[in-house]
């Protein structure tokens, strides 16, 4: 990896997009472009993202690659957006969730690039199964054989990217269900205040009539009072409803930038611009 492919994973955040969108004159973007691209005048922004895209599919497969990977692979191509929701950067415990996928069930994918070390993969894993009860570990092809005997025995699953920017169909264990694990706490933690909030209402019909300082603690309270099982299956009924999009505006966006638009829940007036900047030429 060199300091030059740095910049790349700037270029692929929220924030350096809309800002590209709203001035067309992002320094980032500017920089990347002249980088990474040979002879850019004249050709429309969606041509040179592609561009850009290709080079990091070859030569830089960061976070955001793969993160985009699954969410073509499996939420579009395995799945389907009106039955299934992706969720990113969720913290659970000391950790944050890169990719969580919820339909019947929901699968924690906790990504680890070939520019990743391990290192840290057992205190995350040990986190994640205290919210989740699916956890997979998603890395290269290379890296497999590692991950594999570092989670031989476990019920942690492993997916693998290919050369080909597919996930492997050979290079794969699934992962298996560990409801062992599962805590209140950290079920609660991950809901939003609406969310637990419904679920209290469903179960008990009622909501805890305390002060605001203590309304948080007597919400947990009474959500640990439901069967573990039950309250983590109306956990992931809540969740799933998050990250509704529009479905005509989100088919028009490039593969390339499926992720990054997913997870940015573009208003009405965000989609026009997207589509906008896509068509424009280059500094025009």
């Amino acid at each position: 990896m060199t300091e030059n492919n740095l910049i790349l994973n700037r270029l692929f955040t929220q924030n350096v997009f809309f800002d590209m969108i709203d001035t067309n004159d992002n320094t980032t973007y500017g920089a990347v472009i002249q980088r990474f691209v040979n002879d850019y005048e004249n050709k429309d922004n969606g041509a040179l993202i592609s561009e850009v895209y290709r080079f990091m599919s070859k030569s830089y497969r960061n976070e955001y690659f793969y993160q985009n990977t699954l969410l073509n692979k499996l939420l579009l191509g395995k799945h389907s957006i009106n039955t299934t929701t992706a969720l990113t950067q969720i913290p659970i415990s000391k950790s944050k969730a890169d990719f969580i996928l919820i339909n019947g069930k929901a699968v924690v994918y906790e990504i680890k690039t070939e520019l990743d070390t391990f290192e840290r993969l057992d205190t995350q894993l040990r986190d994640y199964f205290k919210a989740f009860n699916h956890v997979c570990v998603v890395t290269s092809d290379s890296q497999y054989d590692r991950a594999a005997s570092l989670l031989q025995n476990t019920p942690v699953g492993i997916y693998a990217l290919t050369p080909q920017n597919t996930i492997s169909s050979k290079l794969r264990k699934e992962p298996q269900e560990d409801n062992s694990r599962l805590d209140y706490t950290a079920i609660f933690k991950v809901l939003h205040k609406k969310e637990y909030e419904n679920i209290l209402l469903q179960y008990f019909g009622e909501l805890p009539v305390a002060s605001q300082a203590f309304y948080y603690g007597e919400c947990l309270k009474h959500f640990s009072q439901i069967p573990i099982l039950e309250a983590y299956t109306m956990a992931l009924k809540q969740l799933k409803k998050r990250n509704r999009i529009e479905i005509s505006e989100f088919e028009k966006i490039p593969y390339e930038l499926k992720s990054l638009i997913y997870f940015s829940r573009p208003s009405t007036s965000d989609w026009h611009a997207i589509n906008v900047f896509l068509n424009q030429k280059y500094g025009g």
